[in-house]
């Protein structure tokens, strides 16, 4: 239990330093960084060799912050978030100000690829 909470604590400075980590998620292992950072989240889309045409997900804790990352928070979210977080639900809704673009691909949401959307 001591040395997985030294991870958890060296992986929150990482990122708190702009920093990319790994982590597993339900399916995959993935790179993440503080979506806040827009320099961290160029260092993700460098090192996955990712197209910045292709948005990232950004993972919350709960809806508290989601609440400080998307321009609105409908009831319909907050239902769903209570029935199945924590659990992997992704909600996509338009991003806040907070977000900067390069995490959204220049678009007004994450999780979709606006360049391919018709």
């Amino acid at each position: 239990m001591q040395a997985q909470s030294a991870h958890i604590a060296e992986s929150a400075a990482l990122l708190a330093a702009g920093g990319v980590v790994a982590f597993p998620t339900e399916t995959v292992y993935g790179l993440g960084a503080d979506a806040l950072n827009p320099a961290a989240v160029a260092r993700v889309f460098e090192i996955k060799g990712r197209p910045s045409n292709n948005p990232l997900i950004v993972h919350v804790d709960g809806p508290a912050m989601a609440k400080g990352l998307v321009a609105e928070w409908p009831e319909a979210a907050q239902r769903l978030a209570e029935a199945f977080w924590p659990g992997p639900l992704s909600i996509v809704l338009p991003k806040s100000a907070a977000v900067p673009s390069i995490v959204t691909a220049g678009g007004p949401k994450g999780g979709e690829n606006p360049h391919l959307a018709k």
